[in-house]
């Protein structure tokens, strides 16, 4: 540019306002953020000035200077699974209510990512955060916990948990399950799980199948434990290889009903009727169980409701005003549904089964 040519305009700013107001900065701030602090005549000054020059405040600027961003985070692993777009739907209904701004961040099961991510939302001044699981970076929490910011834990539920949690008990919910194939009469079951490293509720539903296991003086053996991918391929395979062992399981628990789906279609395949020969149990009862042939027993729960109490608790954190935050919602109770796919498992099988599967 050469010296002859005029320099480009800079556009407006809060000091600029401030000078031709003769007001401090702060005072300009006051008059757009918390206009009832400031004198009216003062007030209208500023607002001719800063209408003269053609200037407004920053959005976001405005925002932190409020300490208010109206934005909230949500940490889930994936929205590939039903289940967790249907707790993201009810919270960004709550939220939208109040004029909040639901942020989201898919870690896909990974825990750096997601303490990458909580990280980039704290940057961007989010208000609360809604995390899945416990079963995060040791530093996550209380990274979380020095900003002051409110956070809750959903689809996870422990009496002594050290985290406001809104979901339910994993653990009690497969002993359930399992002590349904129990009753039925089945000793030698086999048990198909989404990974357990990095997963707590996973890691309690493996606990609470052993748990009812070992009130009847049985286990789990090696070979009828399958742990991977939760996805309709992997129940697939996992229950092949199940069944290929000895002694042949007559029951197979799974670990979600994308596994239970998966294990149904290749027992169908290996010529096995359910539940004649195989009892199959699944969980979380998303449409597509219902629609099976027969339909899947699994364990119902409102993953809406999750959504629900999740947004009315981070909103009575940021609303209630009070010094101390809202106790967090009871657990919500999972419901056994059953269906066509367990029964009492035939009289040799059953024979059989009890013997191998003690000790």
């Amino acid at each position: 540019m050469s010296e002859r040519e005029p320099k480009p305009k800079r556009p407006p700013r809060a000091v600029d306002v401030a000078a031709a107001a003769e007001v401090s900065i702060a005072t300009v701030s006051r008059a757009f953020n918390s206009p009832e602090k400031v004198a009216p005549a003062i007030r209208e000054r500023v607002l001719a000035a800063a209408k003269a020059m053609g200037w407004m405040p920053h959005a976001a600027g405005s925002a932190l200077a409020r300490r208010r961003t109206s934005i909230v985070g949500a940490v889930i692993p994936t929205l590939d699974n039903e289940v967790f777009a249907a707790q993201v739907g009810a919270m960004q209904t709550a939220f939208a209510e109040r004029g909040i701004t639901l942020l989201l961040s898919c870690f896909n099961y990974n825990r750096d990512q997601a303490f990458d991510d909580v990280q980039a939302m704290l940057a961007r001044g989010v208000e609360a955060l809604a995390i899945v699981g416990e079963a995060h970076r040791p530093d996550l929490f209380p990274s979380i916990q020095a900003r002051h910011i409110p956070y809750v834990v959903t689809y996870s539920h422990r009496p002594d948990s050290p985290h406001p949690c809104v979901g339910f008990d994993n653990r009690q919910a497969f002993r359930t399950i399992t002590r349904h194939l129990l009753d039925l009469g089945h000793e030698v079951i086999g048990v198909i799980v989404q990974p357990t490293a990095g997963n707590d509720r996973v890691a309690a539903r493996l606990d609470g199948v052993r748990d009812a296991l070992a009130e009847r003086g049985l286990g789990i053996r090696p070979q009828h434990l399958c742990e991977g991918e939760w996805s309709i391929d992997f129940g697939r395979r996992s229950v092949r290889a199940i069944l290929e062992t000895e002694p042949r399981p007559t029951a197979v628990i799974c670990g979600n009903d994308y596994l239970a789906v998966g294990a149904l279609l290749e027992a169908r395949a290996m010529g096995l009727a359910m539940p004649g020969d195989l009892s199959i149990t699944g969980f979380d009862d998303i449409a597509i169980s219902r629609q099976m042939d027969p339909p899947l027993t699994t364990m119902h729960i409102d993953n809406h409701e999750i959504g629900r109490r999740a947004a009315g608790y981070l909103l009575g954190c940021l609303m209630g005003g009070t010094p101390s935050p809202p106790s967090p919602p009871p657990p919500l109770v999972p419901t056994l549904i059953r269906r066509g796919t367990t029964a009492a498992p035939a009289a040799g099988n059953a024979a059989s089964g009890g013997i191998a599967g003690r000790g």
